[in-house]
Parts: C-alpha cells; sequence; structure tokens
C-alpha cells in the first residue's frame, strides 16, 4: 500500500512539475519582444535609397540623355525617308533604309545595353542600402532587446511595425555624413 502512494505523489510531483515548466515556458514565450520592417518602404522612402536614386540618375543622364538623341535622329530620318522617299532614286531610296536600319540596329543594342547597366548599378546601389539598413535593424535589436525582427510577413500590426524608428536612424546616419554609398 506504502508503494501505491508513493507512486501516486511521484506521479503528482511530476505533473506538477510539467505544469510549472510549461507554465515557465509559457510565460517566458510572452516576454519576447517582436517586431517588423517593411523593406519595401526602406527602399522607398530611406535617405540612403533617394542618395542612391539621384546618384544612379546623375549617373547614367548623359547615355539617357544620347539615346533620347539617336531616337530622335531615327525618327527624323524615317520620317524624311517617307515624306521623301518618293522623290529619291531607288539607289538613294535603298542607302537611306540600310542607314535608317543601321542606326536603328545601333540604337536597340545601346538601348539594351543601357538598361543591363542600370539594373545592375541599381542592384548594387540597393543592396548597399539593405546593408546599411540591416545594420540599423540589428543595432535597434540590441538596443531595444529585441528577439526577433521580420523584415517579410504577410501581416504586422502597427503596434510592433519599426519602419519609422528604423527610416529615422537611417536618416540621422546619412545626416551625419555616414553615407556609405560606394562611388563607382
Amino acid at each position: 500500500m506504502q508503494t501505491g502512494m508513493f507512486s501516486k505523489r511521484v506521479a503528482c510531483a511530476w505533473v506538477l512539475a510539467m505544469t510549472m515548466t510549461l507554465g515557465a515556458g509559457i510565460a517566458h514565450a510572452q516576454v519576447a519582444r517582436i517586431a517588423a520592417v517593411n523593406s519595401d518602404r526602406i527602399l522607398r522612402e530611406s535617405a540612403p535609397a533617394k542618395a542612391a536614386q539621384v546618384k544612379l540618375e546623375a549617373e547614367f543622364a548623359k547615355r539617357d540623355k544620347d539615346l533620347q538623341d539617336m531616337a530622335q535622329k531615327l525618327k527624323s530620318l524615317s520620317d524624311s525617308l517617307d515624306k521623301n522617299g518618293a522623290s529619291l532614286s531607288a539607289l538613294d531610296r535603298a542607302q537611306k533604309q540600310r542607314d535608317i536600319s543601321q542606326l536603328d540596329t545601333d540604337f536597340q543594342r545601346k538601348q539594351r545595353e543601357f538598361r543591363e547597366d542600370l539594373n545592375q548599378r541599381r542592384n548594387e546601389e540597393l543592396a548597399a542600402v539593405l546593408d546599411r539598413a540591416n545594420k540599423v535593424i540589428k543595432q535597434i535589436a540590441e538596443q531595444q532587446h529585441y528577439d526577433l525582427i521580420v523584415q517579410e510577413a504577410v501581416y504586422v500590426s502597427p503596434s510592433i511595425d519599426i519602419t519609422d524608428q528604423v527610416l529615422k536612424a537611417l536618416a540621422a546616419a546619412s545626416g551625419n555624413g555616414a553615407s556609405g554609398s560606394s562611388s563607382n
């Protein structure tokens, strides 16, 4: 009979210990600090992202202008051929068509190269912005004792969204001359 009571006491103690352990785990889980950041907003609204956009526009402005000029020249030549083609000799008309065709091929090649170069540089600049943002997010996490900060989520409650805080920290870092963008 003693053994039966002992087994019941051990079982009760075990259940009590497990309940306390689970309760402690639940209490600990409720204390975890979680936050979320909207990466799209960082890439659109942050000071480093805006500076990167201005830098890219300046870097590619001349090539863009050259492409626009080339497109205008191509259009003018084509319009001229359409307007005056009937009065030209067959040989002159064929030569102008070849010139237009060659210019069009050059234009398309340069336009493709422009887009590829622009996309590559944009990706480089955005990667640098995200790298800076991730450093700021890590600093905020350490300073404010967050256990988890997510950047991509289906839904984020405004109460845990720290995107504005990250944007302010990035603006402050940019304002202190810590631009961090590479000059190529």
